[in-house]
């Protein structure tokens, strides 16, 4: 589903409940997170909706490196010519997609919460377990944003990856959180402002810890990694978020 101006120049495609983000200005077009495999075509044709096209896509910037955003990721470098940017500790995971940090055995949560296999299966015949690494990839830090468009903050939101960012767009009030805060959680099926669970983070306790570097930006309104958009401030999510704790 590809939903316009979610938010001022912000458009959003949600497909098998992951989340990708198209943000435009005058400078061009940034793709945040790649989706999964079964993304592609609705991906593409939003691009090209948009008057862009190969060598006209700025960047793709991954908030994070797991199989769920990089699905998309070596086709969006392949057809579009664009570079692909990730912070540091991350690298590994995209060139690895499944070779990450978690605290808790993934088979198990959906036993302990069968409310989780609709959206578990929706991911998986999307192509969650067919997913290339990229290895072509650049160094995302604090002073990248300024690059990009729309001039996001980019803050280091360590927990759910070691490498994980969130993007601030403060004349737009957007942050882009990536999985540092959802409102949908695939692994319990739960909705609301939360942490991922333990099936995919690696360090809850530094997560939950992360959340305050989000509630600082005061932004109205969170984009997130998996569920809708979130339009109560920043402060309110985090609020709730730790009060859920971990999972």
């Amino acid at each position: 589903m590809f939903t316009r101006n979610v938010a001022e120049g912000i458009h959003r495609i949600e497909h098998a409940y992951v989340n990708t983000y198209l943000v435009e200005d005058d400078g061009g077009l940034a793709i945040i997170d790649a989706g999964l495999p079964g993304m592609w075509p609705e991906l593409s044709r939003a691009v090209r909706e948009l008057g862009y096209g190969p060598g006209s896509v700025s960047a793709l910037v991954l908030t994070h490196a797991h199989f769920d955003h990089v699905g998309s990721a070596a086709k969006i470098r392949r057809e579009f010519r664009t570079p692909i940017l990730v912070h540091d500790d991350d690298r590994y995971i995209a060139a690895h997609p499944y070779r990450y940090e978690h605290e808790n055995n993934r088979f198990l949560y959906p036993v302990r919460y069968p409310a989780s296999i609709p959206y578990l299966g929706a991911m998986t015949l999307a192509g969650a377990l067919n997913v290339r690494g990229v290895t072509d990839v650049h160094s995302l830090g604090e002073d990248t944003g300024s690059t990009l468009p729309g001039s996001p903050r980019i803050i280091h939101t360590p927990g759910h990856t070691a490498g994980h960012v969130a993007l601030h767009y403060p004349d737009r009030g957007v942050l882009i959180c990536g999985d540092s805060l959802v409102t949908l959680n695939p692994y319990t099926g739960t909705k609301g402002p939360q942490i991922v669970s333990g099936a995919a983070t690696a360090n809850s306790p530094e997560a939950l810890r992360s959340l305050e570097l989000l509630a600082a930006t005061g932004a109205p309104t969170l984009l997130t990694g998996h569920g809708e958009p979130w339009t109560g401030g920043a402060e309110a999510a985090v609020e709730q978020a730790l009060a859920r704790g971990a999972s």
